[in-house]
């Protein structure tokens, strides 16, 4: 199959500004939409399960009578996880044990010091009480975002964890039933969209209130939780799936065809880049490319995907490959080249990075252990992989000695006269000692 992808040289007039018009993402929802979301999200607020109830039943097809009947028991997770193979099981089990390991990692515990003359000073880490995680459904089953999103929220301590997945047309997923039982799911409820943002965001009779609201879903979905923010928290706004591969031209063309054809498969938004010095080899990738996608399920939307938004990108050395890299700031980045180690130190913007020949992306997606929850459209610029510190919260400890505060005191109380805040320097000057 042909494929009509576009080639840029960064040797060319204008390569910054067509680069930009490449990544250009606009993840904003038009007027209709927020229009539609701004109503769910204010009938749920309003009449809890019953426009919940109303709107699953208008939008997922299904005739749904008692609010009971929106949840899913852990007795009925355990039986969907019967159903599965054993050998899905024991993947599942394998990859939540290694996502479980490496966010052990992450934890933060509490911290003080004290000062000479007494004062105390620290921080308290503290978990979130309850968080809602989305898992998307209908024909997607994406068992792999349950463990993502869950596993580090149980190792952070949540006290409970809330799943929402669709079930359009009734139709329950198994796997994704099982991964969520494999995690520690709490309660689970078939509810999705605008309504599931705002039944967790706002509680009903049925879906009690979160903390914090995680999870990828469609545009609905999003702009749900961007109007929601600010009553809970939010992990982010996700845009298409990304990738940039830097090859110096030594891996096997296949290997990084399918590497490409990895993130162009999720949806014809998707991006896929390859940047590499070596003409030939891109010459050598486009080849891979036409001739592997006729093998590929997906290939109507990899196609699409590609000739929409993917590139190759011609450089002149490795140095300006990775100043190119820090500019996209792609949520997953493959360095497949000699001596990763040597040039990761000059990447300052990517969500993941994955090392070497034999590191490809999709092994980040499902098991390798860290989050496959990462910044896109590059917000990898100021943002971080979901992990144990997105559920935990903190706060400050300062306890003062009679010294400390008298001492302290002396600091503050020209400090609030000068912002002309009598009452914060008398408040201060009260505990100046005497003698001091």
């Amino acid at each position: 199959m042909k494929l009509n992808i576009r080639q840029f040289s960064s040797r060319s007039e204008g390569f910054y500004s067509e680069l930009d018009a490449l990544l250009a993402w606009d993840s904003v929802s038009d007027a209709g939409v927020q229009t539609a979301v701004a109503n769910i999200v204010e009938q749920v607020r309003l009449k809890g399960d019953g426009a919940v109830i109303e709107f699953t039943n208008r939008f997922d097809r299904r005739e749904v009578v008692s609010s009971a009947d929106l949840e899913i028991s852990r007795e009925e997770l355990a039986l969907a996880k019967d159903r599965v193979s054993a050998e899905l099981v024991a993947s599942l089990e394998a990859a939540a044990k290694r996502v479980h390991e490496y966010h052990e990692r992450q934890k933060q515990p509490s911290w003080q010091y004290q000062e000479d003359n007494g004062t105390v000073l620290g921080q308290k880490v503290t978990p979130l009480d309850r968080v809602g995680v989305y898992v998307p459904g209908g024909k997607a089953a994406y068992p792999s975002s349950v463990l993502m999103n869950v596993m580090p929220a149980k190792v952070a301590g949540v006290g409970e964890i809330i799943m929402v997945v669709p079930t359009p047309d009734g139709v329950v997923n198994d796997i994704v039933l099982a991964a969520a039982y494999i995690a520690g799911v709490d309660r689970v409820f078939t509810i999705g969209g605008a309504q599931a943002v705002a039944a967790l965001a706002y509680g009903t009779e049925t879906v009690p209130k979160v903390d914090k609201i995680v999870g990828p879903g469609n545009i609905y979905v999003a702009t749900a939780k961007k109007m929601v923010f600010g009553v809970v928290g939010i992990d982010m706004i996700a845009g298409p799936s990304e990738i940039l591969v830097v090859c110096d031209g030594k891996t096997d063309p296949d290997w990084i065809a399918m590497d490409l054809f990895s993130q162009a498969e999720h949806d014809e938004d998707a991006q896929s880049i390859l940047i590499s010095p070596d003409l030939a080899f891109i010459e050598n990738v486009k080849s891979s490319m036409e001739r592997l996608i006729e093998t590929q399920s997906r290939k109507a939307i990899i196609k699409s995907s590609l000739e929409g938004r993917g590139a190759f990108i011609h450089v002149e050395s490795m140095d300006e490959a990775m100043d190119i890299a820090n500019i996209v700031a792609a949520e997953h980045l493959e360095l497949s080249i000699d001596e990763p180690e040597k040039w990761v130190e000059k990447i300052r913007h990517a969500g993941a990075i994955f090392m070497g020949r034999h590191t490809p992306e999709a092994l980040g997606d499902y098991c390798a252990g860290p989050n496959h929850v990462l910044p896109t459209s590059g917000t990898a610029r100021f943002s971080s992989p979901l992990g144990v510190y997105d559920f935990q919260k903190r706060s400050s400890l300062i306890y003062c000695s009679p010294e400390g505060a008298s001492e302290l005191a002396k600091i503050a109380s020209p400090l609030a006269r000068g912002e002309s805040l009598e009452a914060h320097a008398i408040s201060a000057e009260y505990r100046i000692l005497k003698d001091s």
